[in-house]
């Protein structure tokens, strides 16, 4: 393994460590509840409360650090979780408990935007829709084992355990990130600027992102009671069927990162119909097993394919800095989780939890249609002048508001360390005759 895929692969422990410790008091909810001696509904605002600063701060901490080097900025931030994380397990009560809290998500705000952009620009311009691939391999494996694996521990130990033990991986990777990452000022790099900005497209990608996160979320939230009254699984049941659920998670991250690369917009408006065709299925026949079995597997298939192709796109169409284009996105992702858990909350008490799978459904399948849509709506992509890149950071003709221009002399002239001597990024330069860059075909 090359260094700069090590600072890759520890980008993506780093994403493991972020996401374990925003969901783990899930699994800890009773354990904290008893030992702080308080409600279980406290505890759970302990995760929809990080989701929501996450989704508040991500674009305006973003804005502000745009001109830190990303090493020492990684590296600070990945500090602040090992502190918090070993803070937490330090907890005299569930104040301090959410403040150290609401701090870890100020540090998830900044990584995940920034971290994506990173991983990105330390590889190829082909292939770097799969490096961000493997980040979010990272956050998605949190859920497959992280959360189990920090559940039984504080079953076993005691929920302060399951934080204490967690600051280790962390520190880990925070060494790695310190050790690995090149150094440079910001704003160079192929990734630093979008190959084809467009800001209706990017607008587009943030409405396509609510739909897709937020359809999925109203019928996942409540997955479980779904399955147990629905479908008439008994409880001892569900564990393997959420497994079966995560495998497919896994499986489809490396579908993802396989096809990212040849055509973004095709990954997303596939995976958004998938979706759709899942949760519209468990609606339909969700009621016999192997219908839901079918069901949960698709919809694990699909979310992380959602979530890749979203970051690729941002990555050609972000009309400014790409790493405030990223915190745009990740709030979006955070503004779906939130707004489909609140949309099949209110759906639950009066058409029952069959509906939000229906309601999710309808959610995906818009999102689907805007992606094949994308040229009627946000108009033909820019063309390419003969012979030139465009400008490196410039911002769109069409810029969108908050969103600042890449700073540094630009992708196609920057240092020799991040792209050769003197030679544009392929990503910005002209492909060969009867060739397209990467995702240049879905345009």
């Amino acid at each position: 393994m090359t260094r700069r895929g090590a600072a890759v692969a520890a980008l993506a422990v780093a994403a493991f460590c972020f996401n374990t410790t925003e969901n783990l008091p899930i699994g800890l909810l009773r354990f904290i509840a008893a030992d702080l001696d308080t409600s279980p509904s406290a505890v759970g605002l302990l995760v929809t409360g990080y989701g929501i600063v996450v989704a508040a701060v991500s674009v305006p901490i973003t804005r502000l650090t745009v001109r830190v080097p990303r090493r020492p900025l990684l590296s600070g931030v990945l500090l602040v979780l090992v502190l918090m994380t070993w803070a937490a397990a330090l907890a005299p009560g569930y104040g301090s408990l959410l403040a150290v809290r609401v701090v870890t998500a100020l540090g998830q705000a900044l990584f995940w935007p920034v971290a994506v952009v990173t991983a990105a620009g330390l590889m190829p311009p082909e292939r770097r829709g799969r490096a961000a691939s493997y980040v979010f391999a990272g956050g998605s494996l949190a859920i497959v084992l992280g959360v189990p694996a920090g559940t039984w521990l504080g079953e076993a130990a005691g929920w302060r355990a399951a934080f204490a033990a967690l600051g280790v991986p962390a520190l880990g990777a925070l060494a790695a990130v310190a050790a690995l990452l090149p150094d440079g000022p910001p704003g160079q790099g192929h990734a630093a600027a979008a190959s084809r900005p467009d800001a209706r497209r990017f607008r587009l990608l943030i409405v396509v992102v609510v739909l897709a996160v937020g359809g999925f979320f109203t019928a996942y939230t409540y997955i479980a009671e779904f399955l147990t009254e629905v479908t008439g699984v008994p409880e001892p049941a569900l564990s393997p069927l959420l497994l079966a659920n995560g495998a497919a998670d896994v499986a489809g991250l490396a579908v993802a990162a396989a096809l990212v690369d040849r055509g973004s917009r095709r990954l997303l408006g596939g995976a958004a119909a998938v979706m759709a065709v899942a949760l519209l299925g468990l609606f339909a026949f969700g009621a016999a097993p192997a219908g839901a079995v079918a069901g949960l597997v698709l919809m694990g298939l699909a979310i992380p394919a959602i979530a890749t192709g979203m970051q690729a796109r941002v990555l050609e169409t972000a009309p400014g800095n790409t790493d405030v284009a990223s915190a745009w996105a990740s709030a979006a992702f955070n503004v779906g989780i939130a707004g489909g858990a609140l949309g099949g909350g209110l759906l639950l008490p009066v058409y029952g939890v069959r509906a939000t799978a229906l309601a999710g459904a309808l959610a995906v399948a818009a999102a689907a249609v805007l992606v094949g849509a994308e040229r009627l709506l946000a108009g033909p992509g820019r063309p390419r002048e003969p012979g030139r890149a465009p400008p490196g950071g410039a911002p769109s003709r069409r810029a969108v508001p908050g969103l600042p221009r890449a700073h540094g002399r630009g992708p196609g002239r920057g240092p020799g360390r991040w792209l050769g001597r003197g030679r544009r990024s392929e990503a910005h330069s002209v492909s060969p005759k009867g060739t397209e860059p990467p995702g240049g075909q879905d345009h």
